[in-house]
């Protein structure tokens, strides 16, 4: 069969691609904006990536058009699609009815670290022999792709709750019915389409009515909107986690959270001793342990297992150090992600320097739903460099003023550049964030550095 997938650069488009691809299909796809690490997963998987979005991209007429959320009325091939009456589909039906029928899906849902622990719990069954198959929100350092079909019974995807598509605008989760369901977190996010967290809650209300009675639910331990969501109803067995409270917890942490025990039910079931930094992925961890129990993995062996984990790219992940000056790459784009990014990385750097550069690209963000908690999660920052795209919605002068002198407004990436490159001395950290290509400003400033060494 020939698939064409509209938007396919997106990260869980792409996963989707690269899962049609291992099914024996020829795919192709369109996209307005192609950049690493998934316009490379898709060149090595040998799927042709058409620019922009053309109906000529559609003839001859593919089998099957996938259309990813981003895609609307109004595109070129969806209108072309519409007018030629040719079949189409959403990526999380096509993954439901193609992928996860008939395996123990695992579901890892919440407003934040969804694709960290996706990625720690594929890793452990992975190193447990099951071989799952995984769809995560980014690329796994472990794996090098961020999906994969897998020959085991199990399936481990990314719950995202954005919306499925321009005709169906359901959450994506809606769609994957898991046995195994993990929710992080929930907190207001996705402004462009949901209109409060009780409309959130409603959401993740059916997801949990998709879940079976012989399945799981893990949960936050203390997460309010959590607990008020599984009051409106739950027919599954649950059990809870957190750093310091639930049926999971964790004890003996090292400061950084780079090493830990996990405690089941008070008994301590294993040790990780990691790369990793901070509670929320000491968070994300017993979270995976705990899921990974629920497929039949011994607790102290999944602990095990994740001293060899990698993360995420873009998750703090570190990209070189110029000059004596150490800059980092993260996803973050909410403010409670924010935060405990930066605390995360104080606890390993001390006292040193820390410059955060941030570009506000979210649409929640863009429509200024975080404009009066962004500068207090900016707080642990030392420096803060702040970006202004033309389509930000808001002033961002509240954003400044709670700084009080350590922040300061970019609306050009080069002058930015510039400035924290002017600014940036030896032993300081610099901590990027960003859910967009964010202009290259990653290699642009490591070779502004570079050009200024000496």
């Amino acid at each position: 069969m020939k698939i064409h997938i509209l938007g396919i650069c997106g990260t869980f488009m792409g996963g989707v691609a690269s899962l049609a691809r291992a099914c024996g299909h020829e795919v192709t796809g369109s996209d307005a904006n192609v950049y690493p690490p998934m316009s490379t997963q898709l060149e090595a998987a040998g799927i042709t990536v058409l620019p922009g979005f053309e109906a000529a991209h559609l003839q001859p007429a593919p089998d099957l058009v996938i259309v990813g959320n981003a895609v609307s009325r109004g595109n070129a091939c969806v209108e072309y699609l519409l007018d030629h009456d040719l079949p189409y589909t959403s990526g999380p039906q096509w993954l439901a009815q193609h992928v996860l029928a008939g395996r123990h899906v695992l579901a890892v849902a919440g407003t934040h670290g969804k694709t960290t622990t996706t990625s720690m719990l594929a890793f452990i069954l992975d190193q447990s022999g099951l071989a799952p198959g995984y769809l995560i929100g980014g690329v796994a350092e472990n794996f090098g792709d961020s999906a994969r079909l897998g020959q085991g019974t199990h399936f481990v995807v990314e719950a995202d709750e954005y919306d499925t598509a321009f005709f169906d605008k359901r959450s994506k989760f809606i769609h994957y019915r898991p046995r195994t369901l993990v929710i992080n977190n929930l907190e207001f996010d996705h402004a462009d389409i949901f209109t409060g967290i009780e409309d959130i809650q409603r959401e993740f209300h059916r997801l949990i009515r998709t879940v079976p009675g012989s399945g799981l639910i893990l949960y936050h331990h203390g997460d309010a909107h959590i607990a008020a969501t599984l009051a409106m109803g739950c027919w599954t067995p649950t059990a809870s986690f957190a750093h310091d409270g639930g049926d999971w917890q964790i004890t003996g942490a090292a400061p950084d959270f780079s090493r830990f025990e996990v405690v089941h039910h008070g008994e301590s079931v294993g040790r990780v001793a990691w790369d990793l930094i901070g509670r929320h992925n000491a968070e994300n961890a017993v979270a995976a342990v705990a899921a990974a129990a629920a497929a039949g993995i011994d607790a102290g062996r999944a602990c095990a297992a994740l001293a060899g984990f990698r993360s995420v790219k873009r998750r703090l992940q570190q990209l070189g150090e110029v000059r004596g000056v150490t800059v980092y790459d993260d996803f973050a784009h909410h403010p409670t992600a924010i935060r405990t990014t930066l605390e995360a990385l104080r606890a390993r750097v001390g006292a040193a320097r820390i410059l955060a550069v941030l570009e506000p690209r979210s649409n929640t963000m863009k429509l200024g739903v975080h404009r009066d908690t962004l500068g207090p999660a900016l707080e642990g920052a030392d420096r803060v460099f702040l970006y202004r795209p033309p389509d930000l919605g808001w002033d961002t002068g509240a954003v400044l003023d709670a700084l009080a002198g350590r922040g300061e407004m970019h609306t050009d990436v080069g002058a930015m550049i510039e400035a924290i490159t002017a600014a940036a001395a030896p032993g300081d950290h610099v901590l990027i964030m960003s859910n967009g290509g964010f202009e290259n400003i990653h290699a642009r400033l490591l070779a502004r550095l570079q050009e200024t060494a000496g």
